[in-house]
């Protein structure tokens, strides 16, 4: 069964509705049977970040208001963040275009490490204050999930995956996606925004009902028939 998110590394909600999707993976009994695919989305692809502009004053830019109710917001974010686990340090956070660590998930999906790569960058992101937009950062932040450091800086520099992140991005186009976070699941049923983890363990059991495989059939008689080469007698 396969289940395909479209996220952006900066979008707050994104984080936590990676974290309630997982608890909600964690209790399903055929976890082993889904295959979770991460798609870029990107919030803000023209964003231009200002050397030492917090993330406050550039939400407040953002959202045209006052510096101080762009705290305010981000601080609401992190009380959100908490209630999964997530100590967002939002006080400390670097904004950055997403454009380049977008690109580094599509090389980790390569080797088989989509996912490690996806959680290192928003870890780094949000709990680590660490600049994502930074092929120096986003290199070593590769090799600490198994990447491999030349690799990493030829195909960000190269935009080897820049065209995969854009097919990503006009995918969601043509679906409809307007916000993130935004799943996919066995290209039927979409479920958007952070949901409680209940309502995703309801969509898996749902899903996974009308698409598990159907068993053989039983033969329970056998008795004369007949078939293309003729009949039985």
């Amino acid at each position: 069964m396969k289940v395909e998110i479209w996220s952006d590394v900066v979008c707050p909600f994104c984080y936590i509705g990676k974290r309630k999707f997982e608890k909600a993976l964690e209790g399903f009994a055929h976890r082993d049977e889904v295959e979770v695919v991460w798609h870029s989305f990107q919030l803000t692809p023209d964003f231009v970040p200002i050397p030492g502009e917090s993330l406050h004053d550039s939400l407040a830019k953002k959202k045209g208001v006052a510096p101080e109710e762009g705290r305010r917001m981000n601080e609401h974010m992190s009380g959100v963040a908490k209630e999964v686990g997530l100590n967002y340090d939002l006080d400390n956070a670097i904004p950055a275009n997403t454009f380049l660590a977008h690109q580094l998930i599509h090389l980790g999906a390569h080797h088989g490490k989509q996912d490690a790569t996806k959680e290192r960058l928003m870890a780094a992101y949000y709990l680590e204050a660490q600049n994502i937009g930074d092929i120096d950062n986003l290199v070593k932040l590769g090799t600490e999930v198994g990447l491999d450091a030349a690799e990493s800086r030829q195909a960000l520099t190269a935009g080897t995956y820049a065209e995969a992140v854009r097919l990503d991005e006009y995918h969601a186009q043509q679906i409809g996606v307007r916000g993130v976070p935004f799943f996919v699941f066995e290209d039927k049923y979409a479920v958007s925004g952070a949901q409680q983890p209940e309502l995703f363990a309801e969509v898996l059991e749902k899903v996974y009902d009308e698409f598990k495989p159907k068993p053989a059939l039983t033969v329970v008689a056998d008795s004369n028939a007949c078939g293309p080469d003729g009949c039985e007698i």
